[in-house]
């Protein structure tokens, strides 16, 4: 590495550094001060407000990172390129027999590498810490009721219902599981006092334990329910673990995915959303499919940005630094559009999934590489 290398690439750190912990210390302050008076009752019962404010948005930094990241390395680029310009140092490089895109090739890799690093963050780190990224302010405790919005398991057919979840026991208060197809030879519905989600283990499959069944009355004398070999409602008649008022129904909906709707798809890895897809207690729609091909283009989408940006602030004629940043923002902001337009039609299946996804690279890529020339200089 080279000193010029070192110099642009120190530039580009220094900058990205600089503007994301700007946009992260400004989304803290806001969203900290919207929520302070539930940090305020957090800490009364457990302690530590700083520690409790720390832990919490180091998470969501995390996660910031990850949505912002792209659109920063744009910047980062932008800025550095803007400043050699402003004192001629691109103009004597060029003159002393660099190409163009030999000089930027420490900026490219450094952009790419970001976007590389945020691939990595999503795929592993993000699913890792999506408990702690999906705490509410208002329910940092966990402990705070939900409504349950009703979900059908695709595989048995018993729809989930309840009046309330939480999150910290994996609880479902007042479950009320109406049964259908071949099961409805059980009864109509299982209603409950509580319901706990309990994963696989040696006596059971996962799924839930309903204490305090009220309905059907002769529980207790009943024989579970099965699905051809499968047994789908264990009663305490077949289960010595159970009580005479307990039954579980297993499910390979977890509590996750029952509860958490798209907050969940948006912390899951790619590998967790294709397995939802093949879950069969599952429906996931096109735009889940949508999210999966998005995950794939990302890399791509976020280094097709660079090049659409950075060649409008790369021109000798271009030294203007607040025009160079109000070109950007333009690129940036008809990027996001077309971006977001296309994960719309192909979440609501006027487009497939796939081409949807695919869709901003057909049409930003042949732009990119025509504004890319000055780099082939």
């Amino acid at each position: 590495m080279r000193i010029i290398d070192r110099y642009l690439l120190r530039q580009f750190v220094q900058v990205f550094l600089i503007c994301f912990s700007s946009l992260t210390g400004l989304y803290i302050v806001f969203d900290a001060f919207g929520n302070l008076d539930e940090f305020l009752r957090y800490a009364e019962k457990e302690g530590n407000l700083l520690g409790t404010m720390a832990q919490y948005y180091t998470y969501r930094s995390i996660f910031f990172f990850d949505r912002t990241s792209g659109v920063l390395a744009l910047i980062a680029a932008m800025f550095t390129v803007t400043w050699i310009q402003r004192y001629n140092e691109l103009t004597a490089l060029l003159a002393a027999g660099l190409p163009t895109r030999r000089v930027m090739k420490p900026v490219f890799i450094a952009a790419i590498g970001i976007s590389l690093v945020a691939a990595a963050s999503r795929e592993v780190i993000i699913p890792r810490i999506s408990k702690q990224l999906g705490r509410d302010p208002k329910d940092l405790a966990g402990d705070l009721g939900r409504d349950l919005q009703p979900r059908p398991d695709h595989e048995t057919g018993i729809l989930f219902r309840g009046k309330q979840t939480f999150a910290k026991e994996q609880r479902i208060a007042e479950p009320n599981l109406l049964l259908r197809n071949a099961l409805a030879e059980f009864g109509r519905q299982i209603t409950a006092k509580d319901a706990f989600y309990q994963p696989a283990n040696a006596d059971h499959a996962g799924g839930y334990l309903l204490r305090g069944v009220r309905e059907p009355a002769d529980l207790a004398t009943r024989a579970s329910a099965r699905l051809g070999d499968r047994a789908v409602i264990i009663t305490p008649q077949d289960a010595p673990w159970l009580e005479p008022d307990e039954c579980f129904v297993a499910s390979n909906m977890t509590f996750d995915q029952l509860t958490g709707g798209s907050q969940w798809r948006q912390f899951s890895s790619t590998w967790q959303l294709v397995r939802g897809l093949r879950n069969p207690s599952l429906d996931f729609g096109a735009d889940v499919r949508v999210a999966i091909h998005g995950r794939i283009v990302q890399p791509l989408l976020d280094v097709t940005l660079l090049f659409l940006g950075l060649p409008l602030v790369l021109t000798r004629e271009n030294r203007n630094l607040f025009l160079a940043i109000g070109l950007c923002m333009v690129a940036v902001s008809l990027f996001m559009f077309v971006v977001l337009a296309s994960q719309y039609i192909g979440g609501v299946s006027l487009v497939s999934p796939a081409f949807a996804a695919w869709l901003p690279l057909f049409i930003f890529v042949p732009v990119a590489v025509n504004l890319c020339e000055p780099l082939r200089a």
